[in-house]
């Protein structure tokens, strides 16, 4: 045990406080059950007070979306020299803006689907380059928060509308038919991948989160090579980012066996229906083992 008295930063002010809620009072209770003295701590503006008074050895991130999971949160624990689970301040900025971290994929040699960045609310047509169907997300959410695969015009002036409630930019990416396949990195090892098959049209919020919306299959019902294939670009995306602790990487395999990838998670979900701890257990790591490794590797990156 190289910290003793651990602080569970969750809740949070982001749009997925309720997901933050459930992973995070998980963590707390795997972590006292393997002796770690627990401090829970629901995020609020006033978190610089609150690690104050907490009095922490190190803090276990289960936050997601912004103030969270994309370097706030980690540059305050820097400044505040409190050691801290996952990546440090500029990949989590980095993987939570999905348009820089195209661009370093990309660079990277990881393929990513064709896509562009639009910044004028008023402005309801796909992109030239582009052709329905399209993908449009906010540049800057988590967990499928306002993202929504538009077939229509109407469908697309719609999704346009919505992503920007969410997000200053959007991004329009062309619909890349095939399997979703996700793929757990935990720092240098890559702990596999499970193919998800959501129950609605796309992987969504509620397909993500909520029981038996989608299903799950460890190892992906693919040949040898592809799966190796997969996760060598996860990998591969997981280095180039810059990521630490645990990460969580989408793609989808094209019928004609494309690699692509959709985006980084650098806090994956830690709930009953998440696909980290699921892919740790068919590794042969539980929960617990899980929770404890990342407390464990805890750290400042500046």
């Amino acid at each position: 045990m190289k910290y003793k008295r651990i602080g569970v930063l969750y809740g949070g002010i982001s749009r997925e406080r309720d997901v933050s809620l459930a992973g995070g009072t998980a963590v707390a209770d795997a972590l006292r059950q393997n002796g770690f003295e627990v401090v829970p701590i629901d995020v609020t503006h006033d978190l610089d007070v609150q690690l104050r008074s907490a009095k922490i050895d190190a803090a276990f991130i289960v936050l997601h979306g912004r103030y969270g999971e994309d370097g706030t949160v980690q540059g305050m624990l820097e400044m505040m020299r409190i050691p801290y689970t996952g990546s440090g301040v500029l990949a989590s900025a980095l993987a939570m803006d999905k348009a820089l971290t195209r661009r370093v994929l990309s660079d990277a040699g990881v393929r990513v689907a064709a896509g562009v960045v639009i910044t004028d609310v008023n402005n309801r047509t796909v992109p030239q380059t582009l052709s329905l169907p399209v993908v449009v997300k906010p540049v800057e959410e988590g967990s499928s928060v306002g993202v929504a695969i538009a077939k229509t015009d109407e469908e697309y002036s719609k999704a346009v509308q919505s992503a920007f409630d969410c997000s200053k930019r959007v991004l329009v990416e062309q619909f890349v038919p095939g399997k979703e396949i996700q793929v757990a990195v935990l720092d240098d090892t890559v702990l596999g991948a499970v193919e998800v098959v959501p129950h609605k049209e796309f992987y969504d919020y509620e397909a993500k989160y909520a029981p038996g919306g989608s299903t799950h299959h460890i190892p992906p019902r693919l040949s040898k090579t592809q799966i190796e294939k997969i996760c060598v670009a996860g990998k591969t995306a997981f280095t180039a980012v810059g990521c630490a602790g645990a990460a969580r990487i989408d793609f989808i395999l094209t019928p004609d066996d494309e690699v692509v990838c959709l985006e980084i998670n650098t806090i994956p979900g830690m709930t009953p229906t998440s696909l980290l701890p699921e892919i740790a257990a068919h590794a042969g790591m539980n929960f617990q083992q899980l929770v404890t490794t990342l407390a464990n590797r805890a750290r400042l990156h500046i």
